[in-house]
């Protein structure tokens, strides 16, 4: 699977899952630009990854949420390195404090709405709106959760966002199948990212959510960088509105354990 020659926008390039996409894209030939939030030092090391491949980098800082941002962003990497073939929309922030719906304060609910759906939707839009100038074809990829599927009590924001992504995705590929743009997302179960490195560094913790895992391990990030890399190729142009669910069999169990 080979991206020749291709420019793709990865957001939250920094670490984990999209750290890997990224320097597996490179990998196959894509130059790439990566945003990051808060951690310079970590996008830097993602540079590093795509030099290394022989591949040119753009790293930006971007909050999602602010849709003035990703706008001027895109604009940027227009100029810069050439209007993006590839989106994956990657960038997110988990739920923080567990609270129940009835004690939500108001700027917690925004601000994982804001980040994770609104985030996502800002990018794909602009990505449209360039992708539409040059005659249409590209591939959006976004990163959802399996919480897309399951509930997630105590913790509903971050829940409701994933399965509007999933909602969006599937919207989305209705209304660009004319235009060719691919719209697919993937919901990762426990990876083993900076953001779930507490829960795996605690062995009880730990040892509860292997019960509830077939495989018993959580994934690693380049197993979903992988399953991004056939989305975004040529490989995966008869797919679109779909959202691959890849977590060792955890949504199959839920509950059964």
């Amino acid at each position: 699977m080979k991206l020749d020659n291709q420019i793709a926008l990865v957001t939250g390039g920094d670490s984990g899952i999209g750290q890997a996409i990224a320097t597996l894209f490179a990998e196959a030939g894509a130059d790439l630009c990566i945003t990051y939030h808060t951690d310079a030092d970590g996008a830097a090391e993602t540079r590093r990854r795509i030099e290394a491949a022989g591949r040119q980098a753009l790293v930006a800082p971007l909050d999602v949420r602010d849709a003035a941002a990703v706008d001027a962003l895109f604009a940027r990497v227009a100029r810069e390195l050439g209007v993006p073939d590839v989106l994956v929309n990657n960038a997110g922030k988990g739920m923080g404090a567990q609270v129940p719906v009835a004690d939500l304060p108001d700027d917690q609910v925004a601000v994982i709405l804001d980040t994770n759906l609104k985030g996502p939707l800002h990018c794909a839009r602009a990505f449209v709106r360039q992708r539409r100038e040059r005659g249409g074809g590209g591939r959006i990829v976004t990163i959802s959760s399996v919480a897309q599927h399951l509930p997630t009590p105590h913790s509903a924001p971050y829940g409701m966002a994933k399965a509007g992504l999933g909602s969006l995705t599937r919207s989305l590929a209705i209304e660009l199948a004319e235009q060719r743009i691919n719209v697919n997302a993937i919901a990762p179960g426990l990876i083993a990212t900076p953001m779930t490195q507490e829960r795996l560094d605690d062995p009880g913790k730990r040892d509860a959510s292997m019960k509830e895992i077939p495989w018993h391990r959580p994934g690693e990030p380049i197993e979903i960088a992988r399953l991004a890399l056939f989305l975004a190729s040529e490989y995966g142009d008869y797919v679109t509105g779909q959202t691959w669910v890849m977590d060792g069999g955890l949504t199959m169990n839920w509950g059964g354990a």
